[in-house]
C-alpha cells in the first residue's frame, strides 16, 4: 500500500457512485503516522477503484479535485491522469490506485471528476467521483 503500514491507517469510509456505466468507488483512511494534530496536519489516503461497466473501452485523461477543510478553506487539484498514469479500460475492467491529501482541520471532504475518452468514437466525458469525507478517527466517537 505505497509503503503506509496497515496498522498506521485507519479506514473511515467507502462511497460508491456510476455515471455512464463508469463506477467510481473511494474507500478513505487517515494516516495517524504522517499526521500531527498538534501542527494542525492531518494526512489521509484514498483508494479509488474504476470499473468499466460500458460496453466501450475508455481512457483516464484529466483528474479535478475539490478539497476542503472545515475551517472554510478551498483548494483545486488538476492534472493529466492519475498517479502518473492514464489507464486505458475495456470493458469489464477495472483499475484501481492509491492517493493522498493533507488537510489543515480534522474533518474535511473531497469531490472531483474524471476527464475520460470514449476510444472508440474519441469523444470526452466527464465521470462523477463521489463526494468522501476525511475525518480523523478521534472525531468519530
Amino acid at each position: 500500500m505505497l509503503g503506509y503500514k496497515k496498522n498506521l491507517l485507519l479506514q473511515v469510509k467507502m462511497v460508491q457512485q456510476i455515471t455512464e456505466g463508469i463506477s467510481i468507488t473511494v474507500e478513505t483512511f487517515y494516516n495517524k503516522e504522517q499526521s500531527n494534530p498538534l501542527l494542525n496536519e492531518f494526512t489521509f489516503a484514498y483508494r479509488i477503484s474504476i470499473d468499466n461497466f460500458s460496453n466501450f473501452p475508455i481512457k483516464l485523461i484529466r483528474r479535478h479535485w475539490q478539497i476542503f477543510d472545515s475551517n472554510g478553506t478551498h483548494r483545486d487539484v488538476e492534472g493529466e491522469g492519475v498517479v502518473g498514469q492514464q489507464p486505458i479500460l475495456e470493458p469489464g475492467e477495472s483499475f484501481q490506485y492509491i492517493s493522498g491529501a493533507s488537510i489543515r482541520t480534522d474533518i474535511g471532504k473531497m469531490i472531483g471528476k474524471y476527464q475520460m475518452e470514449n476510444m472508440l468514437n474519441k469523444k470526452l466525458f466527464s465521470v462523477q467521483i463521489p463526494e468522501f469525507d476525511l475525518i480523523a478517527p478521534h472525531k468519530l466517537n
